[in-house]
């Protein structure tokens, strides 16, 4: 079959020049918004870095951000082409839907990462207890958080978890209060216990003197006599000083002879005649 040149002429005309045109502008949309797309990304992470915000966060609030910008830029591309968009837009938000509701509970982790890395209740290094778990802060991700036992396990616990849930840092504050009770018998010299319990605080060099460490009788319980013991000391010294003023009050408390009872049951027998 033969074409003559006016019928060539007029497939040039009519689909070759204008789909040729078409796909130059597709091509030129393309490329000035992939150009565009990285300028305003890179100025968006600039502000972000500025603002101090976290560098996990600054990493995936970019991506996203060129993500979309992109997805904008291709459905114009292909806009130009002659492709019918609002069937593309629809099927790509019907996608978004479907993937949103099967990924809900990562979504919700995504969430909790988010408000973890911004108002940074706690940082890589604290010791926390979050989600009835205690642990050393390793890393914080976007998804979930990484901790280190006191035995050295490694755990991965959800940011879902954690922000739905009470957190307790150790580590925020430069001080803590060791909290302490120790139990003499009731036949023991009261004043004589107070004071071997203070000279042995006293002598410990990694207790503060201000605040200045309380002892004083908290109770008279069934078979004991009670002392709070309350000295502070740098987070870093909390369990050192913990450990050791136990181990030394009750050397002291032998020493000089002060019972530390335990509980015990006397029992009456009636002789029946």
């Amino acid at each position: 079959m033969e074409f003559s040149q006016e019928s060539i002429q007029k497939i040039v005309e009519t689909y070759v020049i204008p789909y040729g045109l078409n796909l130059l502008f597709a091509i030129a949309i393309f490329i000035i918004g992939k150009m565009v797309v990285k300028t305003v990304v890179k100025l968006v992470k600039s502000l972000l870095i500025k603002a101090k915000i976290d560098d996990i966060l600054v990493g995936f609030i970019t991506g996203i951000i060129k993500s979309l910008l992109m997805l904008f830029v291709i459905i114009a591309a292909v806009g130009k082409l002659g492709v019918d968009t609002t069937s593309l837009i629809a099927l790509i938000g019907a996608a978004g839907l479907a993937i949103g509701l099967s990924l809900q509970s990562s979504l919700q982790n995504f969430a909790s990462g988010v408000m973890l890395i911004v108002f940074r209740p706690f940082t890589s290094g604290d010791f926390v207890e979050v989600a009835g778990i205690a642990g050393v802060v390793e890393k914080i991700t976007i998804f979930s958080t990484k901790l280190r036992t006191g035995d050295n396990k490694e755990l991965i616990v959800p940011n879902g978890k954690i922000y739905g849930d009470v957190i307790t840092n150790y580590s925020a504050k430069p001080t803590r209060r060791v909290d302490m009770v120790f139990g003499i018998g009731y036949g023991d010299d009261i004043k004589k216990a107070k004071d071997v319990i203070e000279k042995i605080l006293n002598e410990d060099s990694r207790i503060l003197k201000d605040p200045a460490p309380v002892v004083a009788v908290s109770e008279l319980a069934d078979s004991s006599v009670n002392f709070v013991v309350r000295p502070w000391v740098n987070s870093a010294d909390y369990w050192g000083v913990y450990f050791d003023s136990h181990e030394k009050i009750k050397l002291a408390f032998d020493a000089e002879n002060i019972s530390i009872p335990f509980p015990q049951m006397d029992v009456h027998l009636d002789k029946l005649n």
